[in-house]
């Protein structure tokens, strides 16, 4: 009888414990070799697991495995080619436990980090796969059946430890579901940089062995800071060893459709091939570093990084009906570009832009350290309006342009890039307009005083038939000899620099008005200003003022000038009723139209007043006698014996009274 009792206490004591190891777990260390030589079997690679193992059989078998990670045994870099993972918890059927084909229902991956090493060479020896040919067996007959696996928070991590170059998608969540007909449908978002994006693929995956086969897969992209609509394709996707091929691409972009094809060798260092064909391709304009800076801020020294392009290979040619890169416009679109090497070298035929064509090529070196770039490009019959307001915030300017760009520069920003600019460039645009500015207007009022700023005015435009320059440009300094501008009502010539990094303009030039709105080539010759005009200071608001120098350095002539100038600029006959609006900004002008043959002294007169002014000061200071009959009378000579008259202390010297009159 005590026997009997003690064996059911016992009995009791071995039901207790199990039923609390099956609710707690089974801690499973024992487990961990068979795990770690299944996987090498399985995929070739090596786990490793760190942490404690743990099986639980309520209320399903449950496997969780703590930091552990998965290598390549060929890597003698431990970091190389390997992945991480803090857990992975699996639940497994206990029914397909006895009948040797495992079904997991649930695979959960937590914070699972790929460390994928970045390449610079191509090693066309590489193995296509750490996985070994897969021996026929039982094993392979009855591979695992999972039905639902959730990553979380995971990321990739692109690494090369002697360039020191470390970039990761983040956050990475993702949902995998699998179908019993061999559906698999995975969404999931994560961070690439500072551009979000969301991804949903779905695919029919065929039955063993998967290799050399077809897969149909369909995807959606949705990536905001890149493109301007999602994305949606639909392709076959055949694997074989390491070349993803994709065959028969097509989709849209928002509502514009797409084709062509695509691969990628993944064997080492990738190398991709890309032919699509747009129908309209939107490409969001960077909001980072590599955006135009508005013409008053100074150059970013934010770096531009390129140092991807050392990382992998690819052949790509890309046509687009219509090309929109931000707020640029081109249509058609035809680019094919190669990068091996770290070198990009991209070339345009026959672009279509704005009205006219583009060609040219462009050369970004970042092999070396810091980037290099050389640019070649001609332009014809190019609205120039559109293109320099989207490329560079510049809208004072229109016509067709005809443009020869030959430049290099080198720099890892864009206050670098515009410092060390060198080539040449010739423009020349006909045909079209100053927007916003009043250049006879301007040349008009400088008689009164020095000018800040361009004297912007939206209504008003100064129409041209010719504008155009070249520059030689080195270190940043873009020098031209022969600015030369052309208008029905207006020329100008003349010569300065551009200093490109300091966005600043230096340039000495002679304005000249065409009395007449007969347009250019008439018998009578423009009437100048007399004198050069200085426009120097920052581009967005330079002073512009009449060059002294240039005045006194020929009195005689500056004063036959200036009265020729005066009587036609302000004077009260038809020529200044042909420069309709151009006295606005003039002492006795009204702003509409001059000053309408008002005989006021500041107006019709000032030119005469001027010279009168000038030619006493001439006679004072070299005893030269007035001839013209309309000034006033100079003071009568000197009778003999008598001393000779002196200048009074309030009849200020000729140099001075020229400052008073153009430097206030």
């Amino acid at each position: 009888m005590r026997a009997l009792k003690i064996a059911g206490a016992v009995v009791a004591a071995v039901i207790a414990i199990v039923a609390l190891l099956l609710v707690i777990g089974i801690p499973s260390g024992f487990m961990t070799s068979t795990i770690q030589a299944r996987v090498e079997r399985e995929t070739g690679y090596r786990l490793t697991i760190l942490g404690a193992t743990r099986i639980g059989f309520w209320p399903s078998l449950n496997v969780t495995l703590n930091d552990i990670a998965l290598q390549n045994p060929k890597d003698r870099n431990s970091s190389d080619d390997r992945l991480t993972v803090d857990r992975v918890e699996a639940d497994v059927t206990l029914e397909s436990l006895w009948s040797g084909h495992p079904h997991i229902t649930e695979l959960a991956i937590v914070r699972p980090v790929a460390h994928v090493p970045l390449l610079r060479q191509r090693n066309p020896q590489a193995s296509p796969s750490a996985k070994p040919a897969a021996p026929s067996g039982e094993d392979d007959a009855n591979p695992p059946v999972i039905d639902h696996v959730t990553v979380t928070d995971g990321a990739i991590e692109f690494f090369n430890a002697r360039d020191r170059v470390d970039d990761r998608i983040d956050g990475i969540n993702a949902d995998v579901v699998i179908g019993g007909d061999r559906k698999i449908k995975i969404t999931g978002r994560a961070h690439a940089s500072e551009h979000p994006f969301k991804f949903e693929i779905k695919a029919t995956m065929p039955a063993p062995p998967v290799a050399r086969q077809n897969i149909p897969v369909d995807l959606v992209l949705d990536m905001p800071g890149v493109l301007q609509s999602p994305a949606s394709g639909r392709a076959e996707v055949r694997l074989n060893g390491s070349i993803v091929m994709i065959n028969g691409l097509s989709g849209t972009i928002g509502d514009d459709a797409f084709n062509g094809w695509a691969s990628a060798d993944i064997a080492s260092k990738p190398l991709v091939k890309l032919d699509l064909d747009f129908q309209r391709l939107d490409v969001a304009a960077s909001t980072g570093t590599a955006s135009p800076a508005q013409p008053s801020q100074p150059w970013s020294n934010a770096p531009i990084d390129l140092k991807g392009l050392n990382y992998v290979d690819a052949q790509i040619k890309v046509s687009a009906a219509a090309l929109n890169v931000g707020e640029a416009q081109f249509a058609p679109a035809a680019i094919d570009a190669t990068l091996a090497g770290g070198v990009l070298k991209a070339n345009v035929s026959n672009l279509g832009t704005y009205g006219g064509q583009a060609n040219g090529d462009l050369v970004v070196d970042v092999s070396a350290g810091e980037p290099t770039y050389t640019l070649r490009g001609d332009l014809v019959g190019v609205r120039a309006l559109p293109l320099l307001k989207s490329a560079a915030d510049f809208d004072k300017l229109d016509g067709k342009l005809q443009a020869k760009i030959a430049v290099r520069s080198s720099g890892a920003s864009p206050r670098a890039i515009m410092s060390n600019l060198g080539g040449t460039v010739f423009a020349n645009f006909a045909d079209g307009a100053i927007r916003g500015l009043n250049v006879a207007q301007m040349i008009r009022s400088l008689t009164s005083g020095t000018l800040s700023g361009w004297q912007e005015a939206k209504e008003q435009t100064t129409d041209l038939t010719q504008l155009a320059a070249s520059f030689r440009i080195e270190k940043g300094q873009a020098t031209s000899n022969d600015l030369n501008l052309v208008g029905p009502l207006v020329r100008m010539t003349g010569a300065g620099t551009v200093d490109l990094a300091a966005k600043s303009l230096a340039f000495r030039v002679e304005p000249k008005l065409v009395m007449t709105t007969e347009g250019q080539g008439r018998a009578g010759d423009p009437v100048g200003l007399g004198i050069p005009v200085v426009i120097d200071g920052p581009w967005a608001e330079p002073r512009i003022y009449p060059d002294m120098a240039g005045i006194l350095d020929h009195p005689e002539d500056a004063y036959a000038k200036l009265k020729q100038m005066g009587q036609g600029l302000f004077g009260t006959g038809g020529a200044l009723n042909g420069l309709g609006g151009l006295g606005g900004n003039v002492p006795g002008g009204n702003g509409a139209g001059g000053n309408n043959g008002s005989s006021d002294p500041l107006g019709g007169q000032l030119g005469e007043t001027l010279g009168n002014l000038l030619k006493q000061n001439l006679g004072r200071s070299r005893n030269l006698q007035p001839s013209d009959p309309a000034s006033p009378a100079a003071p009568a000579a000197p009778a003999p014996g008598d001393p000779a008259p002196q200048p009074s202390e309030d009849s200020a010297p000729m140099k001075d009274v020229l400052k008073q009159l153009f430097n206030r």
